[in-house]
């Protein structure tokens, strides 16, 4: 039995056809998941990357994946979509892969609030 589990979690996903909105027929690194970013109405500026899956554990990526629920639902093919700005997306990634402290004492709006700082500077 645990031999029949550990081929179903090795190989289990590679028997999946890939979806026609991927690119990609490769599936992304292990412990890796793939996102597609960007708004809806900005749909050929999305940006379609790779991030650490722990990274959906954090408060901040929580909050967007509430904001993706809210525009997205729960079933669509393809990558996950987060719906916001790529450059909001790219600080808070740059943020967690820096491992910088602060990203762990703001809020949504205070991230939104320094990349608009940012950018207007």
């Amino acid at each position: 039995m645990t031999g029949l589990l550990k081929k179903l979690l090795s190989c289990g996903a590679r028997s999946f056809p890939p979806s026609d909105d991927d690119d990609d027929d490769e599936l992304p690194e292990c412990g890796r998941i793939r996102v597609c970013v960007g708004k809806e109405e900005e749909e050929e500026l999305m940006m379609k990357m790779e991030v650490e899956a722990n990274y959906l554990n954090h408060p901040l990526f929580e909050d967007l994946l509430r904001m993706s629920v809210e525009q997205y639902g729960y079933s669509y093919k393809g990558a996950l979509r987060i719906p916001c700005e790529t450059g909001l997306f790219l600080l808070l990634k740059e943020m967690l892969d820096t491992r910088n402290p602060s990203a762990h004492y703001m809020g949504l709006q205070d991230l939104i609030s320094k990349y608009h700082s940012i950018n207007n500077s």
